[in-house]
């Protein structure tokens, strides 16, 4: 086992805070309650892509991914790496990366997520919603 002073920088920049964990839990709390089972973050992200586009309706696989694709782009448009560019004549956001993302380990990369869908929900004010 390996202390803090050991953890790669990447590690420790997306380590979770009992603040942003908390907000985290109480979205997977929500879904679940909404959906009747906990999402996983591909669900959380097809949420947010559908959310983006604006449309309520079935999507067919290829779409569900560029669903997930558009949520994945809006989130890391919150670091600059990312920036959106138009909406094209069928409602879908285009989004053009900017910079390239660092390497990361998958748990650095989870929680970057993480912590982008928590800055996500305040910046809608979708906290507000789940109290109402």
């Amino acid at each position: 086992m390996t202390d803090e002073t050991q953890t790669p920088d990447s590690y420790q920049k997306y380590m979770l805070d009992d603040a942003t964990k908390a907000k985290w839990y109480r979205i997977v709390f929500d879904l679940k309650k909404q959906f009747g089972k906990k999402p996983d973050m591909n669900g959380i992200l097809f949420i947010i892509g559908v959310r983006e586009l604006g449309q309520m309706r079935t999507f067919e696989k290829h779409e569900k991914m560029d669903l997930m694709h558009v949520a994945t782009c809006k989130l890391l448009s919150y670091e600059g790496y990312y920036q959106f560019t138009h909406t094209d004549e069928e409602g879908w956001p285009h989004y053009q990366m900017v910079k390239n993302l660092p390497y990361s380990d998958l748990m650095s990369q989870e929680n970057r997520l993480r912590k982008l869908v928590v800055a996500y929900y305040e910046d809608n004010g979708l906290f507000e919603a789940m109290d109402a």
